[in-house]
């Protein structure tokens, strides 16, 4: 059952591999997955090496959610595994590793723009990077000509579906796992649960886990050595800290959301994960990249994980009044939840990035009208790179639409924004030039 395939494959293949070790290899060498090196983490990804792109942090969600299934293998009965659905560490690898595929170029604002763009055009399926990297895997990679996309196990294909819901139209649903396209492979995928379950698997929770880990604290970590965020002032100044929970509590009330945590919660927990920052004197001044910094921060980033990995998360039968598989601690939940605010505070919500991302919107919004007027027109044959050239003419709008949100989900930033100055005139290029060879 968990190691089904859609798609049987025919003939026998001498194959030394468990099937989630060859489900995470097929994901591994995807262009799709190559793409991810030139799409942004929270900085873009053109701005060098320093940050994490979408690649870096994906390698890293990969490797966090390999060592924590090993570990809850280990330290969870084999009776409770079996009640929770069983737990594979490649499959939940693999997943980790597919997680991100769908991700736009720009990354979460350009998901949102073409959200906007697509709502106009398909009168059921918008756009969302989760349910595109499910596309991506069950129909847009290619692997043999006989099945579309990478032919992934049912267990592989569950892992992946980290909102296991598709998109019904909803308007107050903003989060879903697969388009009314990908049906088919959908149910496939949830048939590995109990009829009437709706929670993840437990690699799906691994792996969502290990996203908010790796998220939390190599972003912060990025943002300090970028001096971004004062970790030496937090760690020493209490005016300081005061002033983030204060920005904390702002950024909630404006979202008119709930506040989890009690402001002197959020305090606590702040002075709690840089407490052992401080015991090393290099982390309490401002980053200059020196030996024992660069040495410091990184038993601080290990420490933390290491933790989290430790002690943030079991495994436990589902219940009716507790349907996850899993228990996260809740100590560790609102480390996480601080970290994250960090990065909202001192990089996401600060209008050096703000004002690039209206440019970035822009430069989605308009690709996507241009390719939407020439798959009308009939200019597609000049245009349109040959993977995609060959789904045209399109019957519908929406069909084209989701055509260009392929092809645009494709690109890496340089690509989209090499793509803009072409067609706006604002770089030429060369008649030379590759473009889109997809």
């Amino acid at each position: 059952m968990r190691d089904d395939r859609l798609h049987p494959p025919k003939g026998i293949h001498a194959d030394q591999r468990r099937p989630g070790e060859r489900d995470r290899d097929r994901i591994l060498y995807s262009p799709a997955l190559r793409r991810l090196g030139g799409v942004s983490q929270v900085a873009s990804a053109v701005e060098g090496h320093i940050y994490h792109n979408r690649l870096t942090h994906t390698y890293e969600v990969a490797q966090i959610s390999l060592r924590l299934a090993q570990h809850l293998k280990r330290q969870t009965s084999p009776e409770i595994l079996k009640q929770a659905g069983d737990l594979d560490p490649d499959v939940a690898e693999a997943a980790a590793l597919a997680h991100d595929l769908g991700h736009p170029p720009f990354g979460h604002l350009a998901e949102l723009e073409l959200r906007t763009l697509l709502k106009n055009h398909c009168n059921v399926d918008s756009f969302d990077g989760n349910a595109q990297s499910f596309r991506i895997v069950t129909k847009l990679e290619f692997r043999h000509d006989n099945c579309p996309g990478l032919n992934l196990t049912r267990a592989t294909l569950a892992a992946i579906l980290k909102y296991p819901i598709r998109d019904l139209g909803d308007p107050g649903q903003n989060k879903w796992g697969a388009y009314t396209t990908e049906t088919k492979d959908f149910d496939f995928a949830r048939a590995l649960l109990p009829a009437g379950d709706h929670e993840r698997s437990i690699e799906a929770e691994i792996m969502d886990f290990s996203d908010d880990i790796a998220y939390s604290v190599h972003d912060v970590e990025d943002f300090y050595r970028a001096r971004l965020i004062p970790m030496h002032s937090l760690i020493l100044d209490g005016e300081e800290r005061s002033r983030l929970v204060e920005g904390i509590v702002k950024r909630f009330q404006t979202k008119s959301e709930k506040l989890p945590y009690s402001q002197s919660e959020i305090d606590e927990t702040i002075q709690r994960v840089f407490a052992v920052a401080s015991l090393g004197k290099p982390l309490t001044r401002p980053y200059s990249g020196s030996g024992d910094q660069r040495s410091a921060l990184k038993a601080w980033t290990s420490l933390l994980i290491g933790r989290f990995l430790g002690t943030g998360i079991t495994v436990k039968v589902p219940s009716k009044s507790s349907p996850r598989r899993v228990e996260l601690n809740p100590e560790t939940t609102k480390e996480i939840f601080v970290l994250k605010q960090l990065n909202w505070y001192y990089v996401i919500e600060t209008p050096s990035l703000l004002t690039q991302q209206i440019g970035q919107r822009t430069i989605i919004r308009t690709v996507f009208n241009a390719f939407m007027e020439t798959g009308r027109v009939g200019g597609y044959p000049l245009t349109f790179p040959e993977v995609f050239r060959s789904q045209l003419p399109a019957r519908t709008d929406s069909e084209l639409a989701r055509i260009v949100a392929d092809m645009i989900s494709s690109m890496t930033e340089q690509q989209i924004i090499d793509m803009y100055d072409r067609i706006t005139g604002h770089g030429m290029g060369s008649i030379v030039d590759v473009v889109l060879r997809g």
